[in-house]
């Protein structure tokens, strides 16, 4: 029968409760689902009083989708689009609009949007915040033109 000395059972403790804290500190610190509710939520009613069909897709704070809407009739390719630019909001914690000024030929960034399984630069995307200003996920909104799925994004991060 194999034992385990009183140094080991020590360690193994240790381990188990950073772990622990650092297991409950990513999550607190991560959009829940029902925040991500809201903010489909918020997103749809702009939409809709817009008249636009809009895909809008919610990030946690590792860039994982946590939710997802896709209006009925809303385009199959805003799909992906939506989903890469709430990723690409969090990746680098910024709104899409303002990487794609910088990823434009001749800039420091050119050709950035082909890194991570792919980018988008272009309007739609925004880093979601806390009250605190940490950043706990992205938004992404894609359907209309880059004008509007700017304005339906940002009128769901009014929500939170």
């Amino acid at each position: 029968m194999f034992t385990i000395g009183k140094p080991i059972t020590a360690l193994l403790s240790l381990i188990f409760v950073i772990l622990t804290s650092y297991s409950s500190t990513v999550y607190s610190q991560s959009i829940t689902l029902a925040q991500a509710k809201v903010l489909l939520t918020a997103a749809e009613v702009k939409a809709n009083l817009d008249g636009t069909l809009m895909n809008i897709a919610v990030v946690d704070a590792g860039a994982n989708l946590v939710a997802f809407s896709r209006m009925d009739g809303a385009f199959l390719g805003s799909i992906d689009i939506a989903i890469k630019k709430a990723k690409t909001a969090r990746l680098f914690n910024m709104p899409t609009a303002d990487l794609g000024a910088i990823a434009q030929p001749h800039k420091d960034l050119y050709g950035i949007e082909v890194s991570n399984g792919g980018l988008i630069t272009f309007g739609g995307g925004y880093p979601i915040t806390d009250a605190d200003g940490i950043i706990i996920g992205g938004i992404g909104v894609s359907g209309g033109t880059v004008k509007q799925d700017e304005s339906v994004a940002e009128e769901a991060l009014k929500a939170l």
